[in-house]
């Protein structure tokens, strides 16, 4: 009986799989067949953090860009491939990978157990850490637990908030904070910056590239206190099932770190940011499923 029901399940998988080819009507088994056959593909990106994925012109630009333009060209074969860069907030990337809007999603997409429910994740292509981002001029928050009692931000669709409100195994430090919504994490730099919260709360990367973006413009000054005290895998997001794409997104990362490219990267996205070093080896993969 247990043989016959995953035949069942892999079989209704297989038949919803199916990858639409750009401005037509063949569809594909898989991301990576796509990829090869057609040389388009539509990837997921955020279009509003900095030094990660940020609009400039027509298209964005930043870390997850540049490694999604390195992994389309390798499951491509080395060959061009027309990408067609769709945003795709922390709030509906589960659903643009669902409904195909998005073929394939780079975006800060941080794995979790309750996300690879949903969806079959490749990677992680690198691992950052959470940190809590201040005024520059706050003396009174040196620490993650200085946060109780404290405005701290909850931008829609991430789940950064938890790690400091509710307790293990979803959240981390379990201590009262009040909440104060946002669309996005623009939004709660900007709140910051107005002073209409103390604190946001979330990957490293994201609060080095926003502190890098005010201090170049000149806006509002803020620090990272440089306490991490998470692991954040940022994953490749596919739609569930997918498991060759997975694969061949792995062996991307694999040879994107083997020839010195993540380093490359990582210098010119986070290299003026302090207290974060480049990574030398890829991270550990999560099981394609």
């Amino acid at each position: 009986m247990r043989v016959r029901r995953i035949g069942a399940v892999l079989a209704a998988a297989a038949m919803t799989l199916g990858v639409a080819a750009c401005g037509g009507d063949k569809t594909y088994d898989s991301v990576a067949d796509k990829v090869k056959d057609a040389k388009q593909v539509v990837v997921g990106t955020k279009w509003d953090q900095p030094g990660l994925g940020l609009k400039k012109g027509t298209e964005p630009e930043g870390f997850d860009v540049d490694v999604a333009k390195y992994v389309i060209k390798e499951l491509a074969g080395g060959q061009d491939v027309d990408i067609t860069w769709k945003e795709s907030a922390s709030s509906n990337r589960e659903a643009f990978l669902a409904n195909g809007t998005v073929d394939i999603i780079f975006a800060s997409y941080s794995i979790t157990d309750s996300r690879k429910e949903k969806v079959t994740f490749g990677g992680p292509y690198i691992v950052a850490h959470q940190d809590v981002m201040v005024r520059g001029d706050d003396t009174g928050i040196t620490k993650p637990t200085d946060l109780k009692d404290k405005r701290i931000c909850q931008a829609a669709g991430s789940n950064s908030y938890k790690r400091i409100t509710d307790p293990p195994p979803d959240g981390e430090l379990d201590i009262d904070a009040e909440l104060v919504g946002a669309a996005n994490y623009s939004e709660c730099v900007a709140k910051l910056g107005g002073n209409n919260l103390d604190a946001v709360t979330t990957d490293d990367l994201i609060l080095a590239g926003f502190a890098t973006q005010a201090a170049e413009q000149g806006g509002a000054s803020f620090k990272i206190l440089g306490q991490p005290f998470t692991d954040e895998k940022y994953g490749v997001g596919l739609k569930k099932g997918d498991t060759k794409t997975c694969e061949a997104v792995n062996a991307a990362i694999t040879k994107m770190y083997q020839d010195g490219t993540v380093q490359q990267l990582f210098t010119k996205w986070f290299g003026k940011a302090q207290g974060l070093s480049a990574p030398t080896a890829a991270p550990s993969f999560e099981p394609c499923a």
